[in-house]
Order: structure tokens, then sequence, then C-alpha cells
């Protein structure tokens, strides 16, 4: 076995041994697919469509949050009940049927977790998504077998911004959660990464509903996945 150099053993050991990846946004571009589903829903319910760029700032809080938005046409907005109630039904329905038709890797995605993956660094993918949705696109991108651990949306009580889900993946990965760093590229990630006690790398070029992430104080704000990919490994 070759020894490593000082310098690539003082690397490795300041590292971080696992790392905890948010799914859409971070690594995949869904938004394609989700504007579908959401104008497949919108026409169940006799509406106009949306434009998909209307759905790019919409998403990443969840399938809920993301219905409201789309039948109110507001961030903050919250539909009635019984027509959140059926919105979401159609939603999810659609949404089961084209979950991976357009939906792609962001650049640099694959690369970049081979590369992680060459460094030992044990991966989980946490996402607020329903595991219903999960598995099919982490499989349908070819992306499935870099994440022995996933967690979804539904996979505990709570979700993102709740601590727990980054516990959790720690927890499956055999390892302290300080000894992980979270790549994301929200609020939400950057408040769970927070409240759990491990190093958020956080992306600009994400689904950020236009928020500027530097005001959340993340431990890094980098422009991609490829950028967070680079300062892990030189860490």
């Amino acid at each position: 076995m070759t020894a490593l150099s000082p310098d690539a053993a003082t690397a490795a050991s300041t590292r971080p041994a696992g790392v905890i990846i948010d799914l859409d946004g971070t690594l995949v571009d869904s938004v394609p697919d989700l504007a579908v589903a959401a104008n497949l829903m919108l026409a169940d319910l006799g509406r106009d469509p949306v434009p998909e760029s209307h759905v790019r700032r919409w998403v990443g809080n969840g399938v809920p949050r993301l219905v409201h938005r789309v039948l109110t046409g507001e961030t903050d907005g919250e539909a009635d009940e019984a027509t959140f109630s059926r919105g979401k039904s159609s939603f999810l329905a659609h949404y089961a049927e084209h979950v991976c038709d357009r939906s792609v890797c962001f650049p640099g995605v694959e690369d970049g977790l081979a590369r992680l993956a060459a460094t030992g660094a044990r991966m989980a993918c946490v996402t607020n998504k329903p595991t219903a949705f999960t598995g099919p696109l982490l499989e349908g991108l070819g992306i499935d077998h870099f994440f022995p651990v996933v967690v979804c949306g539904d996979t505990l009580a709570e979700k993102k911004p709740h601590p727990a889900p980054i516990l959790h993946a720690a927890a499956e990965l055999g390892l302290p959660v300080e000894r992980c760093a979270v790549i994301g590229d929200s609020v939400s990630d950057i408040a769970a990464a927070q409240a759990a006690g491990c190093m958020c790398v956080c992306l600009r070029s994400g689904y950020n509903q236009g928020l500027d992430l530097s005001q959340y104080d993340p431990d890094v704000l980098v422009e991609d996945f490829v950028s967070a990919v680079e300062h892990i490994l030189q860490s």
C-alpha cells in the first residue's frame, strides 16, 4: 500500500467523512416534470396553465407547499382545503407518471459524485420529496448507486428544515453528524444543517425562491455543485 504524503494525510483526516446531499435543485433539475404535473393538475381543475418559470420559483419546500403556490399563484398562498385536497391528489397522480421524463442531472453532477466516492466519502441523499418519487428519479437518472442511504420527505415524522433527516442520515451512514457536510440549495438545507451541527455548503444556482442565501449564514456559498465538490475535496 502506498503511504499518503503528510499533506494528503492531513487533508484526508479533516475532509468530511460523510456528504449528505439534497436532490431537487442540487443534483437534479426536476422543474420540467414538476411543471408538467402542475399544469395537468390545473387542467383537471379547469384552470389555465402557469409558465414553467413560475414553477421554478415555487419549488423547494415539498409537494404540499408547491401545490398551494400553484393553486394561488403566491409563494405564501394557502388554497382552501377542498381545492387543495383535489389539487394535491391530481398533482401526485400526474407526477407519478412523469417523474423522470424531462428531468436531468445538473452539469458535473455525475462526475462530482464519482470524485466524492473515490475519496471514500459515504453519501446520503436527503430530500423533502416523497419516497414514491425519489427512488424512480434517482434510478431513472442512473445515480442511485451513489447513495446507500436515502431519506425522503415521508421517511420520518419531520422533514427539512428540521434537523431530524440530517441526524438520521448521519446515523445510517455510521458517522457522527459533525463529520458530515450537507450540500444543498435552500434555506431549509441551511437551517437543517445548522440545527444538526454540521457544515453546510450551499449552492446559489438551485431552487431558492429568489432569496439571498448569504443572509442565512451557510458555512460556504458556492455557484454550483461542481464548486461544492471542489470545496469539500479541498477541506
